[in-house]
């Protein structure tokens, strides 16, 4: 077992641009998306996702906020998989223009042309509960 610590895997996940968000939908199932988190995460744990206040993902969250995250890295040079995450944690939507800006990459002006502007646009905090890794042979989990 390997003995990571949370600034370890935060510097980690910043490498990672997209991830699985999974939440609970209505009726008990388990939805999950691509979401690319631009390198935004910060070193308690924090993950940051935009979005649209109209999309399922939005209306899970707000009927139950926890979540997962799994990220995945390239194959090793020697074609075994790569570091791999799993994040359990509680996601909080924020629809504060300070916080957009804060955490606003020009990457974004993409898929949100208006930018912070972006009529019902929404910030997705997960704050990580649990992070399991695998690299190789090395795993571990920390419990934040």
């Amino acid at each position: 077992m390997s003995s990571w610590t949370l600034s370890d895997i935060a510097k980690k996940m910043k490498d990672f641009d997209f991830c699985f968000l999974s939440t609970h939908s209505e009726g008990g199932t388990i939805a999950g998306r691509p979401m690319s988190n631009n390198g935004d995460v910060e070193y308690q744990g924090d993950s940051f996702f935009f979005t649209s206040d109209d999309t399922l993902t939005v209306k899970d969250i707000g009927r139950d906020p926890k979540v997962a995250l799994s990220f995945q890295g390239p194959k090793s040079l020697l074609g075994k998989p790569g570091l791999m995450i799993a994040v359990e944690g509680q996601a909080e939507l924020i629809r504060d223009k300070a916080a957009f800006k804060a955490h606003w990459t020009s990457d974004l002006e993409r898929w949100f042309a208006d930018g912070i502007d972006t009529p019902g646009l929404v910030l997705i905090k997960v704050h990580a509960a649990r992070i399991h890794y695998w690299d190789g042979e090395q795993q571990g989990e920390v419990k934040v």
